[in-house]
């Protein structure tokens, strides 16, 4: 869908759980993963876990949420996975339990088109718009919690940050959410304990890629205009120094555009991502946040929450409900409108891209992973320069993935000292599963 075009407002997705697609996915997904995927192969520990936790789900014992980690775009297919290939076969009873509703981003129908929002509905998922009060999905996603008919996943990092051993901090809604269920479950005298089970995601190259990682390193280079002497098989320490300067250079041509074109000023500091990285995501924020006229608070994950939503809200406007009423006009400015926003944002997509890459992530464990993980957001980040689609990533290998089911959070044990200080709670609650993901890194 065009985002250069004022449209009506976005509209909730409801759920709407169809049996017959289900079952045709669960059917077509070892295919879809073999042949629309790099991925070889699926396990996980901890199975055990979730399917006790399911059967005490069918007893009316528990409602519970399963918190995944979100490093790629196809950790849904690893979820779906899980359940239906590898915990549904242990359950005793009704296999037809093994399933759940998802909590999807609004905003994933747009780039991945409309039949992925139908899709998610039939599988019984619920929308949410990610940066304001979606109060419709809101209480669609708390009643699905405290009445559906299967338990819910959904990512507490809210977006893919391309990092298998680095977790971005945890949004709050699933806290919320749980706290929630809870005392619904309370007010209405039901005796189920709520629960939060951490899952974690991790994706291994079968074998190192290093040929395509230099590939695609040359390649960007290349698109740089950095001349390089390549080493023919190059170390591990080369590359890493190749990536380096590439990522510096980045950094300094973003810093050249900005002050030039965008009169934004930078501070003197050390000639190191570590030292420059920050700063350069502060001013590329900034630039949006002075167009939408939005006050820079919070951390760069909330800022770019923030502008997203400003940008849907200049983009899909209420009073394009009714288009035929509009003069043509008005309806070129609405576009105009909505062009600029879309412009606008590029500068918050361009800060989301690059806001989980370190200038220590790869030095301090140089796997081919880290170095790949790397080198790919690198590639978003100057496909995107390039006004590509960086949705059509480079895949460097082939990939098996390793799933971990964490011990369960009790959500209801928690529930008398959330009352007495609900900010603490939710604060508590965050921080608790932020570390239970992080252990589940290996």
């Amino acid at each position: 869908m065009s985002t250069n075009y004022a449209q009506p407002p976005l509209e909730f997705i409801p759920p709407s759980f169809n049996p017959l697609v289900v079952k045709s996915l669960q059917t077509v997904l070892p295919w879809w993963l073999k042949f629309q995927t790099n991925i070889t192969k699926i396990e996980a520990t901890g199975v055990e876990t979730l399917v006790n936790i399911y059967q005490e789900f069918e007893r009316n014992e528990v409602r519970f949420l399963m918190a995944f980690r979100h490093p790629q775009t196809n950790d849904p297919y690893c979820m779906a996975y899980l359940i239906w290939k590898l915990v549904a076969p242990k359950l005793k009873t009704s296999r037809d339990l093994a399933h759940f509703h998802s909590i999807y981003d609004r905003g994933i129908p747009l780039w991945a088109g409309a039949w992925v929002g139908w899709l998610y509905a039939n599988l019984g998922g619920t929308s949410i718009q990610r940066g304001k009060m979606d109060w419709a999905g809101l209480r669609s996603a708390r009643q699905l919690f405290l009445d559906g008919q299967f338990p819910l996943a959904a990512a507490p990092e809210g977006a893919t940050n391309g990092h298998n051993e680095l977790i971005s901090p945890l949004e709050p809604g699933i806290p919320q959410l749980s706290f929630w269920c809870a005392e619904d479950i309370a007010k209405a005298q039901r005796k189920e304990k709520v629960l939060v089970v951490p899952i974690g995601i991790q994706y291994y190259y079968e074998d190192p890629p290093w040929e395509a990682i230099a590939s695609l390193l040359s390649r960007l280079e290349q698109d740089c205009g950095l001349v390089v002497t390549a080493q023919e098989n190059p170390t591990t320490e080369e590359l890493y120094q190749r990536l380096y300067n590439l990522g510096l250079y980045l950094l300094e041509i973003m810093e050249n555009f900005y002050h030039k074109f965008y009169h934004q000023q930078f501070q003197a500091t050390e000639d190191s991502l570590e030292a420059k990285l920050p700063q350069l995501l502060d001013v590329a924020l900034g630039v949006a946040e002075s167009y939408f006229a939005i006050e820079a608070k919070g951390s760069l994950t909330d800022r770019c929450r923030r502008l997203e939503q400003a940008g849907w809200d200049y983009i899909y406007r209420e009073e394009l409900r009714e288009k035929e009423k509009l003069s043509a006009v008005e309806l070129g400015l609405a576009d105009l409108v909505a062009e600029e926003a879309n412009l606008r944002m590029w500068h918050m997509r361009l800060a989301e891209t690059f806001v989980a890459v370190t200038g220590h992530y790869v030095k301090e464990k140089p796997t081919v992973e880290r170095f790949a993980e790397t080198l790919l957001l690198m590639s978003d980040v100057v496909t995107r320069i390039k006004n590509g689609n960086p949705f059509q990533r480079p895949k460097l290998g082939k990939q098996r993935v390793e799933m971990r089911v964490g011990e369960p959070i009790s959500v209801s044990d928690r529930l008398s000292k959330y009352q007495t200080s609900r900010r603490q709670g939710i604060l508590n609650l965050t921080q608790d599963l932020q570390t239970a993901l992080t252990g589940l890194i290996f």
